[in-house]
């Protein structure tokens, strides 16, 4: 039952299943009408055959059938040369009868019995066929033609007979000519045919499915392109859809569906722009004034009384916003940036980068940053900028808390992300801190600069993504910090 259930699916949901069980269907089909038809028309074609045989007997039977001095038929066996006639039981055998007497003459072949036909009445001369049982044999067919002796005198020609045949036959003198053969002969002329039928018609058969097989490989062919031209896209090796051979080009019936779909990326890319250059706007048209305000309330803030309090306050809501907004401008443009396709960003130089500005930033602290890429040739899915600032977080959160050492590991997980992973030797964060620094503003140490943004930010950035983001403690001693991010594999084409 299940695996009935199994083919249907695989039917229902498969293009090439269909093809192929339509096809092999039809090809079932076909074979076997054309075998029941062949032969048949072979069957028939003996049949005739058999009956052409029969026919010559008959007319040999004609030329050799006389009048006994008695009035009965007699036959000269010995001109009769088919040495069947004279074997009992041979399966050829022919017969005389009268209107008086039913095998009034026939065949050695016969014996003792003789042969009983339907009751019908052919013209003189006309031929009739006929399967019957025969005495030693299931069936026979048979052929017979009514005959009036030359010198036979109407009898009782006064009676009034409405079909003139019945009328000539039941006033003349005739007799019936009969020769018969076994139709097992035929049947076993027929057989070896079949087989031979079969046998080809099996091959044919074979041939045909691997033809079917074949169109139906071929025939698909551009969708297998079209599985690989979107892979391109995926892994940021193309920006639009386009055909993965040089020189090649997408079916005409597939054509409209690439067009639509480059389109809907062109109107995609449109949108993106648009809501990078809107943050942008926003940066700039919120950050002027805040800027403004911070900048008056600055000379003021260490003075006493009122005028001092304001401005302390001032200062520190200014400083709020500018947090609320530059977490808000990330996360819309990660937000469209993730939505994007196309994006290819090499993870080496960026991190590399980094690594040499964050050197140059805790120099007088002289830390280790020691970072390792296997394979070298690793990629992000996505905006260079966005991984920028995302491993910058990172690498800085790492050098604010490390006491010598920070390591950075970049390598594919097995399934095939791409897994990022910044360790420090620092003191390192229990469970209920490791939650708590992922919230917005939120700092495991006021004493050390940083208002927990960053991590954060690298926490919506990530999930952005379709990505993941841990917190464990690090073989160093101190905070882990495990990334996983969509990869780009393979080298820009």
């Amino acid at each position: 039952m299940n695996t009935g259930l199994s083919v249907i699916g695989r039917l229902r949901d498969s293009l090439r299943a269909r093809l192929l069980a339509l096809t092999l269907a039809g090809i079932c089909v076909a074979l076997l009408l054309a075998g029941w038809g062949l032969s048949a028309l072979f069957a028939r074609h003996v049949e005739r055959q058999t009956e052409a045989m029969l026919r010559l007997h008959l007319d040999q039977l004609t030329g050799h059938v006389e009048r006994s001095p008695d009035g009965s038929p007699q036959v000269d066996a010995s001109a009769l040369l088919d040495p069947r006639w004279r074997r009992p039981s041979s399966g050829l055998y022919w017969q005389v009868d009268t209107a008086e007497r039913r095998g009034a003459a026939r065949s050695r072949s016969l014996w003792d019995s003789a042969l009983t036909l339907p009751d019908d009445t052919p013209a003189p001369g006309e031929l009739h066929a006929h399967r019957v049982a025969g005495p030693f044999e299931p069936a026979l067919i048979v052929l017979e033609r009514v005959v009036v002796p030359p010198d036979a005198v109407p009898v009782n020609e006064d009676v009034d007979r409405p079909d003139p045949i019945t009328s000539t036959l039941a006033t003349t003198p005739h007799w019936r000519l009969i020769v018969a053969v076994d139709a097992a002969e035929v049947d076993a002329a027929t057989r070896p045919f079949i087989g031979s039928l079969a046998a080809s018609l099996a091959l044919l058969g074979l041939l045909l499915m691997l033809a079917a097989l074949a169109q139906v490989r071929l025939g698909l062919a551009p969708l297998r392109g079209l599985q690989r031209a979107l892979a391109e896209l995926r892994d940021g090796r193309q920006q639009r859809l386009v055909a993965p051979d040089a020189g090649a080009a997408f079916p005409a019936e597939v054509q409209p569906l690439i067009d639509d779909f480059n389109q809907v990326l062109e109107r995609q890319s449109q949108w993106i722009a648009r809501a990078r250059s809107q943050a942008g706007n926003l940066a700039h048209a919120v950050k002027t004034p805040l800027a403004v305000l911070a900048n008056q309330a600055a000379p003021h803030a260490a003075a006493d009384g009122p005028l001092g309090e304001l401005a302390r306050h001032v200062a520190e809501q200014v400083d709020t916003a500018r947090r609320q907004v530059d977490w808000h401008l990330a996360r819309a443009r990660s937000a469209a940036l993730a939505g994007g396709s196309g994006l290819r960003t090499p993870v080496a130089p960026q991190v590399d980068g980094l690594v040499r500005v964050m050197a140059r930033v805790h120099q007088a602290r002289e830390l280790r940053i020691d970072w390792d890429a296997d394979p070298p040739e690793l990629a992000f899915l996505g905006e260079p900028q966005d991984l920028q600032e995302l491993l910058g977080n990172l690498i800085d959160n790492a050098c604010k808390w490390a006491r010598q050492r920070v390591v950075i590991d970049a390598a594919w997980d097995t399934s095939g992300r791409l897994r990022l992973q910044v360790d420090d030797d620092g003191p390192g964060l229990d469970a209920a801190q490791r939650e708590a620094v992922l919230q917005r503003g939120v700092r495991a140490d006021e004493q050390v600069p940083g208002h927990g943004l960053g991590l954060a930010i690298v926490r919506e950035s990530v999930a952005l993504y379709g990505g993941e983001l841990t917190l464990s403690t690090s073989p160093l001693g101190g905070l882990r910090v495990t990334v996983f991010l969509p990869g780009a594999p393979g080298l820009p084409g």
